[in-house]
């Protein structure tokens, strides 16, 4: 392995500033979001097509050069993190929305465009892209970790929009994953294959996802309650009902307080459901009138609507800058985000034991979650240099994923493996990640795609000795 040789191969097909050995560059690129450590990339390649990504690769397979795909760097568990002597490939430069197919709803883009660019393009159409992480990630990033975010209770997660993806092998070859068809029951489903693969298949280059027509008609609103387990037995019985929530999420009173203090609101500190309907003016004011009788037999306390559009993005504004709030609350410490989804009958409980045992830990934190799909974060403060500390936040997350898996959920909802889940695998999946680690190996024989991500060698635990060192 040479990563000299290497870099000198990447001159014949490369311009010099889609070459980048910079020391800043490269630390820029050896982070995430997360408090994971890792290595250093040794050279960071800004590709800005299809061909010169699998030249790239090609190049990567020839000298055995481990690469790691990089969107922005929103990822919160240490996905674009090196564990090694790696090259970077940053896909910002592949940025251009390819072709709008209003009477399809669906949409070509490369990996590098972001949501929001992508939305105001979608906008002259009278159409939205839906999955909403709230970061402005990369749409190719989204992907790679099978984002989803606040909308995923009307719409669905990012493997439910993606029609096809362009997809370079490690060995550089180019494939398509589907096609523009609704629907299709030819082959093995390699769209959901590639999605949420965290880049250790392969590095997407094009993605056909399917959009949304404008909704006529959208209305936010607040509602509180005297306790978490009544918040989610009032959501869950809204979900029965057939009302079209667009958005539910649950914020508790710790995180509330976090978010009047920064943010300079004055949000009641009780339990409270952010909610958004999407819908026309008059079915909708009929559904809300049900809501209210609803949530009423589960001791709501206030309901609050917004239809202006000022207001609505001012609530929900609110929301996504909760970590943020938390973020500039605690200055010195660093945010570690928790990441359970179980079934929504098991979310009333997995709240309060997650409340308990911040608690118990005393840690520093709040929760907040996507209750509509039974997905919930803890935001929590520590600090990184006190290692009693960052070992409690460790056994506190632990707890969460053991509470979770007991019942039949999951270790991440939508945050991904990266490798800092990396050891909750074999445990959640049994003899099925087996299957896994023979795709990975069928797919990168070599080994050489982001390596010591989502599923652990046979063998060896990277995230155990990465975090030693």
């Amino acid at each position: 392995m040479s990563v000299t040789a290497f870099v000198e191969s990447l001159h014949e097909f490369l311009q010099k500033d889609q070459i980048s050995e910079n020391e800043t560059v490269r630390e820029q690129h050896s982070v995430d979001e997360s408090y994971h450590k890792g290595s250093i990339t040794q050279v960071v390649v800004f590709p800005r097509s299809t061909e010169e990504t699998s030249q790239i690769l090609a190049a990567a397979s020839k000298h055995v050069i481990p690469v790691v795909p990089f969107g922005l760097g929103t990822s919160l568990e240490g996905h674009v993190v090196p564990m090694q002597e790696c090259v970077t490939i940053d896909f910002t430069e592949m940025n251009a929305v390819l072709e709008v197919s209003p009477d399809d709803l669906i949409v070509k883009v490369q990996p590098g465009v972001t949501r929001s660019q992508l939305n105001r393009e979608l906008k002259k159409h009278g159409l939205f892209f839906s999955v909403d992480p709230g970061a402005d990630a990369t749409l190719g990033g989204m992907a790679a970790t099978n984002a989803s975010g606040t909308t995923s209770v009307r719409y669905g997660i990012m493997r439910d929009q993606v029609r096809d993806l362009e997809v370079v092998l490690a060995s550089g070859e180019v494939i398509h994953t589907g096609s523009k068809a609704a629907k299709s029951s030819a082959g093995l489903h390699l769209n959901g294959l590639f999605v949420g693969s965290e880049g250790i298949l392969g590095c997407i280059t094009e993605l056909t996802l399917k959009v949304y027509g404008i909704p006529e008609y959208e209305m936010a609103g607040r509602a509180t309650f005297p306790s978490v387990e009544k918040a989610v037995q009032a959501v869950v019985s809204l979900l029965q009902s057939g009302i079209p929530i667009a958005r539910v999420e649950l914020l508790d009173e710790i995180s509330l307080k976090q978010l009047n203090h920064h943010q300079k609101t004055d949000y009641p500190e009780i339990p409270t459901l952010f909610m958004e309907f999407h819908g026309n003016e008059a079915g909708l004011a009929q559904d809300v009138d049900f809501m209210k009788e609803i949530v009423s037999t589960y001791d709501c306390e206030a309901i609050e609507f917004v239809t202006n559009n000022t207001e609505r993005n001012r609530l929900w504004e609110a929301r996504h800058n909760l970590a943020y709030s938390f973020i500039h609350g605690y200055p010195g410490r660093k945010m570690m985000v928790t990441d359970v989804c179980v079934p929504i009958s098991e979310l009333a409980g997995a709240v309060r034991h997650a409340q308990e045992q911040l608690v118990k830990l005393n840690l520093i934190g709040g929760v907040t979650g996507h209750v509509g799909d039974g997905n919930f974060h803890v935001i929590l403060m520590i600090d990184l240099a006190d290692g009693e500390e960052k070992e409690r936040a460790n056994t506190f997350n632990e707890s969460l994923v053991a509470y979770g898996l007991e019942r039949n959920g999951t270790s991440t909802g939508e945050h991904g493996v990266g490798y800092g889940k990396q050891k909750y695998m074999e445990q959640e999946f049994g003899a099925a990640l087996g299957v896994m680690q023979q795709i990975k190996a069928a797919l990168d024989p070599q080994g050489i795609l982001n390596p010591g991500k989502l599923l652990p060698a046979k063998g060896e635990n990277v995230y155990e000795s990465v975090v030693k060192s």
